[in-house]
């Protein structure tokens, strides 16, 4: 029986910073940032390598400080009303070595107290992936509903952004036409926050990443990268 890396005190943590989203508070609080929330995020990547490489060699799991798996809690607010410093979440990204940014395929944890979630696939792909997976799904579109029905019998959903109208030439009588809208093509399933801080949530996790293997092996075909 394993112990997961995360605790209460993780999201008590993430809580007061929501509270506090200033970086004088934070610097002064960098420490229980460090015991609560950062260490036991790159422990959690740590014990997923194993997992992580026996889904996909190609997947990444890097348990750096920065430029790891674990994204940054300071916020990009440049170009955001939003002008809070720090995210009041974490995230943990495992993704395809090919991909450089959090717009490559991959597999994503989010732990935050307003929602948790697992999620799988790739998420605001440039126009050039897109269209590569949109050709793939008009042309290979069995293998992609395989790969549906295997997320929804785990729990999966398919979310993020759509186009309102069909993409430019499709018909809108095209069988495929609601995933061919997707801006995104992103599997997601929520987490309690109990599960996060039980016992097996590193099995858990690994378990879930599996029922992604599917959409994972298909995104990475229509975009010609290894699985």
């Amino acid at each position: 029986m394993s112990m997961s890396p995360f605790t209460r005190q993780s999201f008590n943590f993430l809580n007061e910073l929501s509270v506090n989203n200033e970086r004088e508070w934070f610097k002064a609080n960098q420490a229980r940032y460090e015991d609560n929330v950062r260490t036991p995020a790159l422990k959690f990547i740590e014990a997923m390598q194993p997992h992580i490489t026996a889904l996909s060699p190609r997947l990444t799991a890097v348990p750096k400080k920065v430029g790891g798996s674990m994204m940054r809690p300071q916020r990009d607010s440049r170009f955001s009303k939003d002008k809070m410093p720090y995210k009041t979440n974490v995230g943990i990204q495992f993704r395809h070595f090919q991909g450089k940014d959090v717009h490559a395929p991959g597999l994503y944890l989010h732990i935050a107290n307003d929602g948790c979630f697992l999620g799988a696939g790739i998420w605001h792909p440039e126009s050039k992936a897109l269209n590569a997976i949109r050709t793939c799904i008009d042309e290979n579109p069995n293998s992609y509903k395989k790969a549906l029905r295997e997320l929804t019998a785990q729990g999966f959903e398919m979310q993020g952004s759509q186009l309102i109208r069909p993409p430019k030439g499709y018909d809108k009588a095209h069988p495929m036409l609601d995933e061919l809208k997707r801006k995104d093509f992103i599997a997601i399933k929520p987490l309690t926050i109990e599960q996060v801080y039980s016992a097996d949530f590193v099995e858990l996790c690994a378990q879930e990443f599996a029922a992604c293997q599917q959409l994972m092996r298909y995104l990475c075909f229509a975009l010609d990268l290894d699985y």
